[in-house]
């Protein structure tokens, strides 16, 4: 069996599943740039990942927006550096940190409270002090 991305324990991707291939890339290189292949796009199939389960492939659909695909493909494409090897780095690395955050537990749902009625008479309270302490603030009558 090939190697591993390892997401979170029990979650990860195989190598055999993502697909890599190298373009042109805009960015620094000078003249080289036009003649080498550095960037690469990095295809994964999320919709038929082995090791993912279901939730977290809806949520990785969600998060990647425009760059996911009908298919349910994420395209990844990583030009930033001027070497192949750390494109490739850069892609894998935003893909793990992309479904990373895909794999968070969902949040709770909020439980709806309601105030204890010694904290209604204590906030009504203070209110009628606060007030009291504004009208005493009023003009001077004079003498």
């Amino acid at each position: 069996m090939g190697e591993k991305l390892q997401i979170r324990p029990g979650v990860f991707v195989d190598e055999d599943e993502l697909e890599e291939q190298f373009i042109r890339s805009s960015g620094p290189g000078g003249q080289n740039v036009n003649k080498v292949a550095t960037a690469v796009q990095l295809r994964f199939d999320v919709t038929n990942a082995r090791h993912l389960p279901d939730r977290v492939r809806g949520q990785a659909i969600k998060l990647a927006g425009s760059r996911a695909t009908k298919e349910g493909h994420i395209l990844i494409e990583a030009g930033r550096y001027r070497t192949q090897e750390q494109n490739r780095a850069d892609a894998r690395a935003r893909l793990v940190e992309l479904l990373h955050r895909a794999s968070e537990p969902p949040p709770k749902p909020r439980k709806k409270t309601k105030p204890s009625r010694g904290a209604v008479e204590r906030r009504l309270k203070e209110k009628a002090g606060r007030s009291g302490i504004k009208k005493m603030r009023g003009r001077v009558a004079p003498d």
